[in-house]
């Protein structure tokens, strides 16, 4: 049978629109609350985190990693299921709600939520070296609502991968910030004892 060359062509376009199709799907990720309660007594506060901001260069949804040191790439089929600063500002809020023993700890804004304690969160780096490592540098403010001395903080926390997978990049990230949110508890117990 003789074929045409719209034929061919034809053919070749739906060869190339199958192939496309073909391709992996995207894969979408949390970070999680990590933490785990030391033993402290419970404190009776209420705790308002946000807002938190995070680098231009991680703010979407394609996960951004590391490949030299001044060379990075977007992952287009590895995605942030949420925005990353949306994301960070949960994690934090429950870990701190298990660090500190109370469950009145919200991500703003709230309405009618009156807190004790508000939280910001600047995070200045936040690097992903697949199958190596992470890290994360985050400069803290807790502020008392009423009124006060806010006190400030500087965390950097680095976490090792273990594997090569996704799902271990964004597993150390959430233990980094569970280091994060250890130091923000702490400062909150100060404050508190004040």
């Amino acid at each position: 049978m003789k074929k045409t060359i719209p034929h061919l062509i034809a053919i070749f376009f739906v060869a190339v629109i199958a192939a496309g199709c073909a391709s992996s799907p995207s894969r979408f990720y949390t970070l999680n609350a990590t933490a785990t309660a030391d033993g402290s007594p419970a404190l009776q506060c209420a705790i308002a985190i946000g807002p938190v901001t995070v680098p231009a260069l991680v703010d979407h949804p394609p996960i951004t990693v590391q490949l030299a040191t001044n060379r990075v790439a977007v992952d287009e089929f590895n995605r942030w299921a949420e925005p990353l600063n949306e994301n960070i500002a949960r994690v934090v809020a429950g870990n701190l709600s298990v660090l500190l023993g109370t469950s009145q700890v919200a991500t703003v804004p709230l309405a009618n939520f009156k807190p004790t304690y508000e939280v910001t969160i600047n995070i200045q780096r936040f690097d992903s070296v697949p199958g190596k490592s992470v890290l994360v540098e985050a400069l803290w403010v807790v502020r008392p609502a009423a009124g006060g001395t806010a006190q400030s903080g500087h965390t950097v926390a680095r976490e090792p991968v273990s594997g090569s997978s996704f799902d271990a990049l964004i597993a150390a990230h959430s233990r980094a910030l569970a280091k994060v949110s250890h130091d923000i508890a702490a400062a909150i117990r100060a404050e508190a004892k004040q």
